[in-house]
């Protein structure tokens, strides 16, 4: 089923006025945060999303489309990556962006994660290939009001600055439980990794919450390689699994989704990695997990 074609201010207030979570007010700017010297390098401040359970209900959330993209979050002055590292774009790209904190994706389009990652990594920033890269930006952190006054404030400024690689995501009200696997469907269908769905009524907050889900057909997560399992057959004389660390503790391993050229030269101990599964055991463990991808250092 296809996104409404509809205007995301004209979205957001026809769902919002009709809607008891809160009383709309007049949209206002995010403050700025301070950053001083000590700060320079930490990393940012940001909302991180948890998985959404299958028998959950999406009424009262806003869902917009899940970006294959870096995040980078723009302090009002400096670009960063999650780590904290600043981001090395073009003078004229970040010279755009507004005296006003925003968290999103620096994103190419769908399955473009890995040329991407290139770009948006270079210490010396090639002109040619940022003219490309858009920055999707779908929250405004440290703004005190309900997320869905934050989206109204977001669309409008962005909309007012009329600059082509800064837009706003959409977000979109109104999904039942139905059309959201249907559209999951059809996302999948033309390329898309899933949505993104962040309660109407949720204040921001810094670290992982509730109030903002992930869902996608196959869940991901990160870990880090513990120790290289050895080979047999086929893979004798070479890496046969990894064996991982999830944030928790707990540890498992992953033997499937690599190629040879991987298995000859593995991720190291201690890098993070991506993994996509189906479900969870009753443990918590990842049941059918399948290798990704390894997170880039930043």
């Amino acid at each position: 089923m296809a996104t409404p074609q509809r205007s995301p201010r004209v979205v957001y207030l026809a769902w919002l006025l009709s809607a008891s979570f809160f009383t709309l007010t007049t949209p206002a700017f995010a403050t700025t945060p301070t950053v001083n010297a000590a700060q320079a390098d930490a990393p940012p401040a940001v909302m991180l999303a948890s998985s959404w359970r299958p028998d959950a209900d999406p009424t009262g959330y806003l869902v917009s489309e899940k970006l294959d993209g870096v995040r980078a979050v723009w302090d009002g002055q400096t670009l960063r990556f999650r780590s904290g590292r600043v981001i090395q774009a073009p003078a004229w790209f970040t010279a755009a962006l507004p005296a006003t904190a925003l968290d999103g994706e620096l994103w190419l389009g769908r399955r473009q994660f890995d040329r991407l990652s290139g770009v948006v990594r270079r210490q010396n920033p090639v002109d040619a290939e940022w003219r490309a890269v858009r920055y999707r930006v779908f929250d405004l952190p440290g703004d005190p009001r309900p997320f869905g006054e934050r989206a109204i404030s977001l669309a409008a400024q962005l909309s007012a600055a009329k600059v082509p690689w800064l837009q706003a995501v959409e977000q979109v009200a109104g999904y039942d439980r139905a059309r959201l696997q249907s559209a999951l469907a059809q996302m999948v269908r033309d390329g898309g990794e899933g949505y993104m769905l962040h309660r109407a009524d949720a204040l921001w907050v810094p670290g992982r919450s509730d109030a903002l889900q992930k869902l996608k057909a196959q869940p991901d997560e990160e870990a880090r390689v513990v120790a290289h399992l050895p080979g047999k057959g086929r893979h004798a004389g070479r890496m046969g699994a990894l064996l991982l660390e999830m944030p928790n503790g707990q540890r498992f391993t992953l033997g499937t989704g690599f190629t040879d050229a991987q298995r000859s030269a593995p991720p190291p101990v201690g890098a993070l990695v991506t993994y996509r599964y189906r479900e969870r055991t009753p443990s918590g463990l990842p049941r059918f997990a399948s290798f990704m991808r390894v997170r880039a250092v930043e």
